[in-house]
C-alpha cells in the first residue's frame, strides 16, 4: 500500500466518531419541519424556545441539518466559556489604571466575546475562533462532519469551516505583485478582506460575520452599533473613541429591527432608518468596531509566537531527530516551504497567496441542502448539489471586488483559496480532538493532507465514502481548473516520511514549555 499502512493514514481522526455523529437530512412536514427547527435551536442554543423575539421562526426550511451526535454538549461548552471569558473581560473594564493599549485591545476581546452582537443574541464571534484550537472552529464533533458551523439562526450554515484568524493581522492589504505575477495578502478563504478601505484586512474581515445571513446575521450594520451602545462596556468604548462616538438617535422600534435576521430587502437595505448625520456616525462606530477587534487579534495573546519551532530558534529548546527529519522534507523532497515560507525571525508559514490543492468536494456541508428559501426568504445556496466554490475566483468576478483590473483575473484563481499559516495547525485542546483542514474541512488529520499532497496524483480516482477514500484513492477535485500540479501531488514520500512532516508541523503549536531538567 503506498505511503504507509492504512491505519496509519487515519490514525489522527478517529473515524468511529464521524461515521456515526450524523443524522442525515430530513424531509418532514410543514408542521414536523417547524417543531424540530425549534427544537433543534432550543438544543444548540441552551433552551431557548423560539428564534426570535415574537416567538415566530425566521428560518423554517422544508430540508434541514440535524447536528452531529454530541454536537450539543460540546456547543453548550463553548458557550458557557464564552461566558467566562467575557465576564472576565468585562471585570477589567473598568480599572483605570488601563492605559490606551490595553483598553482597545480588551475593547476588541469584548467585542470578539460578546453574544449580542449577533440577531438572537446567541453567538459570538468567538464561537467559531476560539483559542483552545489556534482560534478556529473549537466543536470536535462539527469539526468531524459538518465542518462548517451554524450561524445565529441555527439552520443556516455557511459554505466554508472557520478560518483561524491567529497570524491573519499580519498578512498585508491585498495587492498585485508584479513579479510574482501574483496576488498576496488579504483575510478570508477567499481574501475578499481586502484591507483597501480600513488599511488592515483583519479590521475588515471582522465586520464581515456581524452582517453575514449564515453567520451572526443583523441586518444592518448600525444594529451593531446599537447592541454596543447598550452594552455594559459602553464606557470602555468611549474611552477609546470619545465620548460622542455612540450618540445617535435611534428609531423607537430598532431592537424589533435588529431581531430581524438579515439579509435585508433590496428595497430596503438599511433597515435602520437614521438621519445622515446619525448614519455616518453609525458607520464611523462600526468601523471603529472592526479597527478595535482587529488590536486584540494582533495581541500577543492571539499571536503568541511561543511554539517549540520558537523556543528552538532562540536556543532554548532542540527538535527531536524525527522532527528535524520532518523540518528537511519540509524544506525539501515536500517542498512545503515554497508556500508556507519559513523565512525570517519570526516566520509566519505562509506567503499569503492563494492556490488550488485540488480538495475533494465534501459532501457533509449542510450548505448543500440550504437550497430553499426559509420564512425569511433567504436561500443560502440556490444552486443546491450544483454549487461548486470558486474561491477567490468568485470574489474577483463579484460585486465585492473593489479593484476593476484584478476581475481580469478571476479565470486564472477559480478554484482558489488563500495559503493559511501553519502556525497553531496542530493546537487542540486534548489529543483525541478532532480538527478540520482546507477551506471546507474536507480533511479531518494532518495526516490526511500530507498524504493528499503526497499522492494526489499517483492513487486512483474514488466515488466519496468508498472504504478505501483518503488512504489508496482519492475523489476527484471540486473545482479542476488551476490545480496546483508543480509543488504537490507526486512528492514520492514514504509514510515515515509523512509522519515526519506532521511531527514537524506539530512544532509550531504555541504555548510550548520546555522540559525541567
Amino acid at each position: 500500500m503506498p505511503a504507509g499502512s492504512r491505519e496509519a493514514a487515519k490514525m489522527e481522526a478517529p473515524g468511529q466518531v464521524a461515521g456515526e455523529i450524523f443524522d442525515g437530512a430530513r424531509k418532514p412536514g410543514r408542521a414536523a419541519a417547524s417543531a424540530g427547527i425549534v427544537l433543534l435551536f432550543s438544543v444548540v442554543a441552551g433552551g431557548a424556545t423560539a428564534l426570535c423575539t415574537g416567538g415566530s421562526d425566521p428560518a423554517d426550511p422544508s430540508v434541514y441539518p440535524a447536528l452531529p451526535r454530541g454536537a450539543a454538549d460540546e456547543i453548550a461548552a463553548v458557550e458557557e466559556e464564552i461566558d467566562r471569558t467575557e465576564a472576565a473581560a468585562l471585570a477589567l473594564a473598568g480599572d483605570r489604571g488601563l492605559d490606551s493599549y490595553q483598553k482597545i485591545n480588551l475593547l476588541g476581546k469584548l467585542l470578539l466575546f460578546d453574544k449580542t452582537l449577533s440577531v438572537n443574541r446567541n453567538e459570538a464571534c468567538a464561537f467559531c475562533h476560539m483559542p483552545e484550537t489556534g482560534w478556529t472552529g473549537p466543536a470536535a464533533a462539527l469539526n468531524a462532519r459538518t465542518a462548517a458551523y451554524p450561524g445565529s439562526v441555527r439552520t443556516r450554515f455557511q459554505q466554508r469551516k472557520p478560518q483561524s484568524y491567529g497570524y491573519a493581522t499580519l498578512a498585508p492589504s491585498l495587492y498585485y505583485d508584479r513579479n510574482k505575477q501574483d496576488l498576496v495578502g488579504g483575510n478570508f478563504w477567499d481574501m475578499r478582506a481586502t484591507g483597501i478601505r480600513l488599511g488592515n484586512p483583519a479590521s475588515e474581515q471582522a465586520q464581515g460575520p456581524l452582517v453575514n445571513p449564515g453567520e451572526m446575521a443583523l441586518p444592518d450594520p448600525a444594529c451593531a452599533v446599537e447592541r454596543v451602545s447598550s452594552s455594559p462596556y459602553r464606557p470602555l468604548f468611549e474611552a477609546v473613541w470619545g465620548a460622542a462616538t455612540l450618540d445617535i438617535r435611534w428609531q423607537r422600534d430598532v431592537e424589533e429591527i435588529c431581531s430581524r435576521p438579515g439579509p435585508p430587502s433590496a428595497n430596503d437595505p438599511f433597515p435602520v432608518h437614521l438621519s445622515a448625520a446619525d448614519r455616518e456616525r453609525a458607520n464611523a462606530a462600526y468601523d471603529r468596531i472592526g479597527i478595535a477587534m482587529r488590536a486584540f487579534e494582533a495581541s500577543p495573546e492571539v499571536n503568541a509566537f511561543s511554539a517549540k519551532f520558537d523556543a528552538v530558534r532562540a536556543g532554548r529548546a532542540k527538535l527531536s531527530a524525527f522532527e528535524r527529519r520532518g523540518y528537511a522534507l519540509f524544506r525539501g523532497k515536500a517542498r512545503c516551504n515554497e508556500c508556507h515560507r519559513d523565512s525570517g525571525e519570526s516566520p509566519l508559514f505562509t506567503d499569503f497567496t492563494a492556490d488550488n490543492i485540488g480538495v475533494p468536494r465534501n459532501p457533509d456541508l449542510p450548505f448543500y441542502i440550504e437550497s430553499q428559501p426559509d420564512a425569511g426568504g433567504y436561500a443560502a445556496n440556490p444552486l443546491g448539489v450544483r454549487y461548486v466554490d470558486d474561491g477567490v475566483g468568485a470574489f474577483l468576478a463579484g460585486r465585492d471586488n473593489p479593484n476593476g483590473k484584478w476581475a481580469e483575473l478571476a479565470d486564472s484563481y477559480r478554484g482558489k483559496f488563500q495559503v493559511s499559516s501553519l502556525r497553531n495547525v496542530d493546537k487542540r485542546p486534548r489529543p483525541d480532538f478532532i480538527k478540520a483542514y482546507a477551506h471546507n474541512g474536507y480533511f479531518k488529520s494532518l495526516k490526511e493532507v500530507v498524504h493528499f499532497y503526497n499522492t494526489r496524483d499517483v492513487l486512483p480516482r474514488c466515488k466519496p465514502g468508498d472504504p478505501d477514500e483518503k488512504v489508496t484513492c482519492w475523489p476527484p477535485p471540486e473545482q479542476p481548473a488551476n490545480i496546483n500540479k508543480t509543488q504537490m501531488g507526486h512528492l514520492g514520500l514514504s509514510g515515515a516520511d509523512e509522519d515526519a512532516i506532521v511531527a514537524f508541523l506539530k512544532t509550531l503549536t504555541d504555548g510550548y514549555e520546555p522540559p525541567a531538567h
